[in-house]
């Protein structure tokens, strides 16, 4: 009883609930808000042809050049996170990302939907490595990795909100503007919203937080301190990009990853083209529809899971998703609407679990010293999917009328990457890698 009760009050404890309370619902919301406004032109693909003349092949290049400017200024946009701290620059990143999504409502050809889409990535790059950062500087390391899961759920319950949200905000009319024009001011416009929530809510410094006792404050601090001196003595090895795609591991590390990403892409942003062709539908059944695949894929993620927890084998579990994604792309070039619906539901599970299950393979590989910046690089080339994905199925419905030619891709894709799963090795990075002469800069 003694023990519980002092274990209950900590004060290092105390402070990091404290801690968790007051930015993590935040964070939540923003990441959702910002899935949302990266992804909502799926919904408006069919008003953009109509009242403006976008054709599919230059909605799929919109779509697919967020991704090629938010690779570009991601480490440039990291550098100077690290110069005017987290803080500023999450609010910065907020309240630009909002206008440009806002603006997205006066697009009028072509050239301006794809400068725009480019810009929508520029803002919003560095927005997850910010929400790292702070978490770095308010949360001891083994409450880290709890607060990057929550935060990362958001994505989860961003998909399944994005639909009903923006199917709804698409019967909006007024003032001379369209349903989709009204769709991007407000949720451009809530972004900019919780830019100003942002800058009030979240502090500089955990000694600015009056929501914390002095004595909590003080032993927060002092952790976190002692963490980092740590570090610093410990030292780390940080590997040109250059050499570390030398080593075959972390190039297959790469392509599985890139080709998990293509599908989710593909999905995403075509989804609601797919299931407006079951015909008869309004803007909000698109949406609610739309919200189905992610949903079962939500629940497919939590049961393989388990399942990979239990019988531990991550190549093979890995595969067998991307064989159920395969299986259900292959059945979606089916000609009825309603079935090649249900197939890409069935395909969700397999592609929205893969992209969970991947991560603990590269994660068992590497080298500590290497791998946050190993993670980092095949998360960039994996998300490099999101331009190819949705470019490729535009020229393709563009050309040839349909999509099937682009999901007969991905199933091949998806095949190969789940026979390429297999030559991934569970073991650190030897000496072949970390031989190479270390640099003193990141990635």
């Amino acid at each position: 009883m003694i023990s519980a009760l002092a274990t209950a009050t900590d004060p290092l404890e105390s402070a990091v609930s404290k801690v968790k309370r007051h930015i993590l619902p935040l964070f939540l919301v923003m990441f959702i808000a910002n899935y949302i406004d990266r992804v909502n032109i799926g919904f408006v693909n069919s008003h953009m042809q109509t009242d403006l003349g976008i054709g599919a092949a230059a909605y799929g290049l919109g779509s697919g050049l967020f991704f090629i400017g938010y690779a570009l200024f991601e480490v440039p946009s990291n550098v100077l996170m690290q110069r005017y701290g987290a803080r500023a620059w999450l609010t910065r990143i907020m309240g630009t990302w909002g206008l440009v999504a806002a603006a997205m409502a006066f697009v009028w050809n072509d050239t301006s939907f794809y400068v725009l889409r480019f810009l929508l990535g520029v803002a919003e790059a560095g927005f997850f490595p910010g929400v790292v950062f702070y978490f770095t500087q308010w949360l001891p390391q083994k409450e880290r990795g709890k607060a990057i899961a929550v935060f990362l759920a958001g994505s989860a319950l961003a998909s399944v909100l994005s639909g009903p949200i923006s199917g709804g905000l698409l019967s909006i009319r007024g003032l001379g503007l369209h349903g989709w024009q009204w769709m991007f001011l407000i949720e451009g416009g809530f972004s900019i919203v919780l830019c100003g929530f942002s800058w009030v809510l979240l502090k500089s410094r955990i000694r600015d937080a009056s929501w914390l006792t002095a004595e909590e404050q003080v032993i927060l601090e002092s952790s976190i301190a002692a963490e980092q001196a740590e570090r610093e003595a410990l030292g780390g090895a940080h590997l040109p990009t250059m050499k570390l795609l030398k080593d075959p591991q972390i190039l297959l590390f790469c392509f599985l990853y890139f080709a998990i990403q293509l599908t989710i892409y593909a999905a995403t942003f075509w989804l609601p083209t797919i299931i407006r062709k079951m015909g008869g539908l309004t803007d909000f059944q698109v949406g609610m529809y739309n919200a189905v695949p992610w949903l079962i894929a939500i629940v497919a993620m939590y049961c393989f899971a388990v399942l990979s927890a239990k019988w531990r084998f991550q190549q093979a579990w890995v595969a067998t998703a991307l064989v159920i994604a395969a299986c259900g792309l292959f059945a979606s070039t089916s000609g009825n609407a309603v079935f090649s619906f249900v197939a890409i539901c069935f395909s969700a599970i397999g592609f929205k679990a893969a992209a969970s299950l991947f991560w603990p393979i590269p994660q068992g590989y590497l080298d500590a010293r290497v791998a946050a910046g190993v993670i980092a690089l095949i998360n960039s080339i994996g998300n490099l999917g999101g331009f190819f994905a949705p470019a490729t199925f535009g020229y393709l419905q563009q050309h040839t009328g349909s999509i099937s030619g682009g999901l007969y891709g991905l199933a091949v894709a998806s095949l190969i990457a789940a026979a390429a799963v297999f030559l991934a090795r569970n073991r650190r990075v030897n000496h072949d890698v970390l031989a190479q002469p270390v640099h003193s800069k990141a990635l």
